[in-house]
C-alpha cells in the first residue's frame, strides 16, 4: 500500500501545495461596509496559511446573492481591493487561496435583498432554513422562481465574479454548488419543481451548474477552477429523489471540463457522515483530476482515506477556528483548541484573530 501522508507536498494544476490539508469554507459574517473584506480578514486568513490551500468564505457574486449580514462580496472594485490585502497576506506566508463564489438563492431575507425584494430560487418554495440578519437568527423570506430568461445574468455574474478574483490575486476560485443554496437547489428536485428547461430531468437539473462552471472555466481557466458539491446533506432544506443518478452525472459532466479540483461534502453538512446511502466512491471514480473530502475528517479518518485512495486533500472546517495552526497540532498529534460558540458569526478580533498556536500557549503556560 502506498501510505500518502497527510503532511506530504501535493500537486494541484500548476501548482505545489505544502501538504494535502484544506481549509474549508467557513462563514464568519465580518465584512465591513460595502461587504469588503477588512484587516482582521488579511490576518485570520494569514494565521492558517500552513494549510496546503485555503478556500475562502462563502462570498456573494450579487446583492441579490447575499443571504446572510456582514458577508463579503466579490462584485464592486472597493470588494476586490479589500480582498486583494487577504492574498498579499496569504501569499507572504507561503500560502495558496481559492475564493468560493456563491449566491444563496431562496436561502436570504428581504432586508438583505435590493428594495426588499423577494430571495429568488428555481421554483416558489420556501426554504425551511434561519438566516442571520439584524444580528439574530430570522426564518428565510418566501422566494419568487426565476424567470428563464434571468438565468444568463447569473451565470455572467458567476463570469465577472471569478475574473474579479483573479484581479483580487486568488490562485482560484471554487463555485459552491452545495449545502442547499442557489445551484444546489436547482440540482435537487426537492426545491426544483420546474416544467422548463432547468427542471425535471437529471441533466436539466444540472443545467444551471454546469453552463455556470463552464462560463467560469471560460473566463479564467479550468485549472484555476473547482466545484463544491454535497449530494444527500440536507442542509437548508433540500432534498434529492435521486441523488446517485443525479450526482454520478454531474461530475461526469465536470471531470470533461477538466476542473482541477472536485470537493465533496460528505454526508450531511457539518453532521453525521451517514446520513443517507450514497457512493462516494462512485464519485471518485468518475473524476480523474483532485478529489478533496469534507465533513467529519480527523487525523486517523484522513490517513485512512489517502491511504485506501479514497481521496487526495481532505478538508477540515471548523477545526480550523479555534487552531490556526491546524496543521502543526495535526502533525504533532496535539490535543485541538475548542472555539467559542458565540463568537462565531459577526463582531470583531475576539474569537477570530485572538486563538493561540500551540507554541503561543506553551510559551504563555511556560
Amino acid at each position: 500500500m502506498n501510505n500518502k501522508s497527510l503532511f506530504e507536498p501535493y500537486t494541484l494544476g500548476s501548482m505545489t501545495l505544502s501538504n494535502r490539508v484544506v481549509m474549508a469554507p467557513l462563514t464568519r459574517n465580518r465584512a465591513g461596509a460595502g461587504f469588503v473584506p477588512n484587516e482582521l480578514a488579511a490576518t485570520y486568513y494569514s494565521q492558517r496559511a500552513s494549510a496546503g490551500l485555503l478556500i475562502s468564505e462563502a462570498t456573494q457574486i450579487s446583492q441579490q446573492g447575499q443571504g446572510y449580514q456582514d458577508t463579503p462580496g466579490i462584485y464592486t472594485q472597493a470588494q476586490v481591493d479589500g480582498w486583494h490585502k487577504v492574498t498579499d497576506a496569504v501569499h507572504a506566508k507561503g500560502g495558496r487561496i481559492f475564493l468560493q463564489l456563491w449566491h444563496v438563492g431562496r436561502v436570504s431575507h428581504v432586508d438583505l435583498q435590493e428594495n426588499g425584494a423577494a430571495p429568488v430560487g428555481p421554483s416558489a418554495l420556501q426554504a425551511a432554513t434561519k438566516v442571520f440578519v439584524n444580528n439574530r437568527f430570522a426564518d428565510a423570506s418566501a422566494p419568487r422562481a426565476l424567470d428563464i430568461e434571468e438565468l444568463p445574468g447569473i451565470v455572467n455574474d458567476f463570469r465577472r465574479a471569478a475574473k474579479n478574483a483573479i484581479a483580487a490575486g486568488f490562485d482560484g476560485v471554487e463555485i459552491h454548488g452545495a449545502n442547499g443554496y442557489l445551484l444546489d437547489q436547482f440540482l435537487k428536485d426537492g426545491a426544483n419543481i420546474r416544467t422548463d428547461a432547468y427542471g425535471g430531468s437529471v441533466e436539466n437539473r444540472a443545467r444551471l451548474l454546469l453552463e455556470v462552471t463552464a462560463a467560469v472555466v471560460d473566463a479564467i481557466g479550468a485549472d484555476r477552477t473547482g466545484v463544491r458539491i454535497s449530494p444527500v446533506s440536507p442542509a437548508n432544506g433540500v432534498s434529492c429523489s435521486n441523488p446517485q443518478q443525479q450526482f454520478n452525472y454531474v461530475v461526469e459532466q465536470l471531470d470533461a471540463m477538466g476542473l482541477v479540483y472536485l470537493h465533496v461534502v460528505e454526508g450531511a453538512t457539518g453532521g453525521p457522515r451517514d446520513v443517507a446511502p450514497f457512493d462516494f466512491g462512485a464519485l471518485r471514480q468518475r473524476f480523474n483530476n483532485t478529489y478533496i473530502a469534507n465533513n467529519g475528517y480527523d487525523l486517523n479518518l484522513a490517513a485512512s482515506q489517502l491511504n485506501d485512495d479514497k481521496a487526495d486533500l481532505i478538508a477540515f472546517g471548523r477545526p480550523f477556528i479555534g487552531n490556526p495552526d491546524l496543521v502543526e497540532r495535526l502533525r504533532s498529534n496535539a490535543p485541538l483548541s475548542a472555539f467559542d460558540p458565540a463568537t462565531l458569526y459577526g463582531g470583531g478580533a475576539a474569537g477570530y484573530i485572538d486563538y493561540p498556536t500551540l507554541a503561543e500557549s506553551s510559551s504563555a503556560q511556560g
